[in-house]
Order: structure tokens, then C-alpha cells, then sequence
């Protein structure tokens, strides 16, 4: 074995290829072969899109696992611990099983050079081969056509949403990023989309591949109840009424549930899902960073938001949720305070642009230590270009100095959110679960342990 720790593993992979981001199938189809060509498990779902797919993944998860089945999850990025891309059973993979299955692909690729991210897709690949999974559900790094998770010819493929993101690689507007993302759907296999207006590119895609499409608003529906406590979900004859409101926060994850059940119903009876397996899983379902909140009397939100379709959404969950002394659009008494960072290939005057009206204050730190970090003078640029005054921006070398700052300015009563990217909610969480800001911590805590050092890597 080349290396006989995580750590050592995960750098080493940092620096083996020339590029971070390489996308294409060539390199990593041609080791994935000389391992054997393992397929992860007899049912495999692949989820992409530009926003919710590590919901729809936890989602499903919950879900599956609530009906007896042994499900292996594959998700990028991390927030804290590498361990958490890959999960059994609800469990993290340990290091000693990460290792050997590193240097089982090491020992595959010969000359052939990886990027962080396929060589981690080939272990997870190789992992669930052997872990005896009935499902194995697969989350899409970037766009679809040309990640690595497309090796797999997946039994149903989610694409959640499609909006603007990773523009440098995946095209300038939704339908070239449509395009790309529809390359996860296979001919006579579900094809299931997560909006009713989706880019016309992903649809032609469908049809041109012989796809079984499935797309919100015509082929499946749901509806929240008035009280936003229950909802029911119907797609032809088959109705669930009363369905509990998935235990994530925020209105669209019915939107993501809804998508949830349409791959599960397309894959009966392969799969048999039960009502009660339905609720529960929506009951149970955790996600880390996904608006994380922590309650105090300065209370504060976690979420890793980083571009415009999700600070949108981030945005509205704070308007529906609104502090002592906010009222429309009158701002007196309470303030929300932002601590942001973002990478550097995001669009920060769009997150500002979405973010104006809720947040008053703003403290900004870059992430310059990080690969492709954006600096804080960036950040602070497009504030000072939206018209945010001088006296509402803060800049910070780090989140940790950003985020005790904003406890600092906050008074009893304030908000303190958190955004920018999965490397910022990294930053943030370990302080705020420290009991460093009078939190409580049980609030913000989620499934699986407690708090590593480990960068999120991508």
C-alpha cells in the first residue's frame, strides 16, 4: 500500500493529476475496467442537477432505509470528514476501508493519472461492489454527460434543478448546463425531473435517448397542505394524502421529496416501498450545512448556498422567517448578519443580488487557502458594486475571525447566517457546536458523530 493513513491518501490525490477539474469518461472508464468493472449494486439511482441533490440522496436514503433495504451512498462534497461521501447503511466508511480500497484503484490505474474526485468515485464504486447493497444511490459532482458517476448506466436518473453554476464547465446558460446534466439518462430508463420548467436541451435529451421522462407538474404533483405540515403527492392513480413534511427545512424540499417519490414509483416493483416507509423516511432524514440552525439568543444558520438559485432560496426561508423588530420591509430592532465566503468560479454579485433585502450587515473572509478560493477584497467588491454602505461591510482574513466578528456586532435578538460555500459552513460548524457562542448546540447537531479538520476538497 502506497499509503497507510486517509490523510496521506487524500493529499497525495490532491497534486496526481495536472488539473483539479478534468472532466470525461476516458481515463477513469479505463481503471474503472481494470478493477473489474464493478457495478455498485442491483438497483443504482443517480442524482445530478444544480441545487438539492444531496437532499434528494439523504431523501432517498431515509426512505429506503426505512423499508429494510442496505443502501450505499456516494455524495460530494463533504462538509467536515472525507468519510462522509461514502456511506453504508447509514454508516460513514472508516479509514482503514477507504485506504485498501485506495490502493486497490492505485494498483488499477497503472500510468493512468486521476483527479481527486474520480479517484474517490472508483473507491466508492469498488466499496459498494463488495458491501452487498440492494441500492446504491450516486450523487453527480458536476454537470452529468462527463462525470464520473456517469460510468455507472444508473436503473432511474434525477435531475433535481438547472440554473447557473459551474458556467466554466458546463456551458453559459441553463440549456447548455441542461444539456450536460441530462447525459445521466439511459434509453427505456426513468428519466425523472425535478421542475416544471426545465431547460428545452434536457427534455430533447430525454427524447432523443428514449428515456422514460417523468417531469413535475405533468407527470406527477404534489400539494402543501395549508398549515405546510402535510402534503399529498399523486402521479396517475397512485395518490399518498397526508404525507408528514420532510424533517429538512425549507419549502422546496417538498419540491425535492416530490421528485423522491416519482424515482421510487418509476422503479416499482424492483423496489416496493411502502406508505409507512414513505413517512417515516421523511420524518428521519438528516443533512448537515443544509439550513442548519442553531438556536441562542443571538441565534445563527448554517447553509452552504453558493449560487444564485440557492441564495434565492436561502433568502426566502429567511423572509418566512422573520426576527423580533423586522416587519415587510421595514428594518428596525433585530438584524441579520451575513458571514460569507465563496470560491472563486462562483458569482458573488448574484448571491448579494439575492441576499440584499434579508441581510444588513455583512462580513466577508476569503478562502484563499483553499483551491480556487475567492478572496475577501472580491467579495467585498460586490457589495461595494450593489450599494451596500461602507459601515455594513466587514472584511476577515478567515471565516473563524468573520464568524466571531458577527457574534461581536450581533445584539440579543440578531441573526448570524452563514453561507457561501460547503468550505464555509466547514469553517463555521466545529465554533459553533464549541459552545463558543452561548448556542445550543443539540439544535444544529446532526447524524454522525462529531467535528473533523478535514477540507471539504471540492
Amino acid at each position: 500500500m502506497r499509503f497507510s493513513t486517509l490523510s496521506q491518501w487524500l493529499a497525495w490525490q490532491e497534486s496526481l493529476h495536472s488539473r483539479g477539474i478534468d472532466l470525461g469518461l476516458d481515463r477513469v472508464r479505463e481503471v474503472w475496467q481494470r478493477l473489474g468493472a464493478p457495478r455498485p449494486a442491483p438497483v443504482v439511482v443517480t442524482v445530478a442537477g444544480t441545487n438539492g441533490k444531496g437532499s434528494c440522496v439523504a431523501l432517498l436514503e431515509a426512505i429506503l432505509a426505512s423499508c429494510g433495504l442496505r443502501v450505499g451512498c456516494y455524495t460530494s462534497p463533504h462538509l467536515l470528514r472525507y468519510n462522509e461521501r461514502m456511506r453504508i447503511g447509514g454508516r460513514e466508511i472508516d479509514d482503514d476501508s477507504l485506504c485498501q480500497a485506495f490502493a486497490r484503484v492505485d494498483g488499477a490505474r497503472d500510468a493512468c493519472s486521476l483527479t481527486y474526485f474520480e479517484f474517490g468515485t472508483l473507491a466508492a464504486l469498488d466499496l459498494f461492489a463488495r458491501a452487498g447493497l440492494d441500492v446504491a444511490l450516486l450523487e453527480v459532482g458536476m454537470g452529468g454527460r462527463l462525470d464520473a458517476v456517469n460510468l455507472i448506466d444508473a436503473d432511474a436518473a434525477l435531475v433535481t434543478t438547472v440554473d447557473l453554476d459551474h458556467m466554466q464547465w458546463l456551458g453559459p446558460d441553463r440549456e447548455a448546463i441542461g444539456r450536460e446534466k441530462a447525459g445521466v439518462f439511459r434509453v427505456g430508463r426513468p428519466a425523472v425531473v425535478g421542475e416544471s420548467r426545465p431547460p428545452r436541451s434536457l427534455l430533447a435529451r430525454a427524447r432523443a435517448v428514449g428515456a422514460v421522462l417523468y417531469r413535475l407538474g405533468r407527470d406527477y404533483h404534489y400539494r402543501i397542505s395549508t398549515d405546510g405540515r402535510s402534503w399529498d403527492w399523486w402521479h396517475g392513480r397512485r395518490r399518498y394524502q397526508c404525507l408528514p413534511a420532510p424533517a429538512l427545512a425549507g419549502d422546496w424540499q417538498f419540491a425535492n421529496a416530490a421528485a423522491v417519490l416519482m424515482v421510487l414509483e418509476a422503479l416499482q416493483p424492483v423496489l416496493t416501498v411502502t406508505p409507512e416507509a414513505i413517512a417515516s423516511g421523511l420524518q428521519r432524514v438528516r443533512l448537515p450545512g443544509r439550513l442548519q440552525c442553531f438556536p441562542g439568543t443571538v441565534s445563527c444558520v448554517v447553509d452552504v448556498a453558493h449560487n444564485r438559485q440557492a441564495a434565492m432560496a436561502l433568502a426566502r426561508f429567511l423572509r418566512h422567517h422573520p426576527l423580533p423588530g423586522q416587519s415587510g420591509e421595514v428594518r428596525a430592532g433585530s438584524r441579520t448578519h451575513a458571514v460569507w465566503a465563496m470560491l472563486e468560479d462562483k458569482t458573488p454579485g448574484a448571491m448579494v443580488e439575492a441576499l440584499g433585502e434579508v441581510v444588513q450587515c455583512w462580513h466577508v473572509a476569503g478562502l484563499e487557502e483553499v483551491s480556487r478560493g475567492a478572496s475577501a477584497a472580491r467579495l467585498e467588491e460586490a457589495l461595494a458594486c450593489a450599494g451596500v454602505a461602507a459601515r455594513d461591510r466587514h472584511v476577515h482574513t478567515t471565516v473563524a475571525h468573520a464568524l466571531r466578528a458577527a457574534f461581536r456586532h450581533a445584539r440579543p435578538g440578531d441573526r448570524v447566517v452563514v453561507c457561501g460555500s460547503f468550505h464555509t459552513a466547514a469553517a463555521a460548524l466545529p465554533l459553533l457546536a464549541s459552545g463558543e457562542f452561548g448556542l445550543d448546540s443539540a439544535g444544529g447537531e446532526s447524524e454522525g458523530g462529531g467535528f473533523g479538520l478535514q477540507s471539504p476538497g471540492s
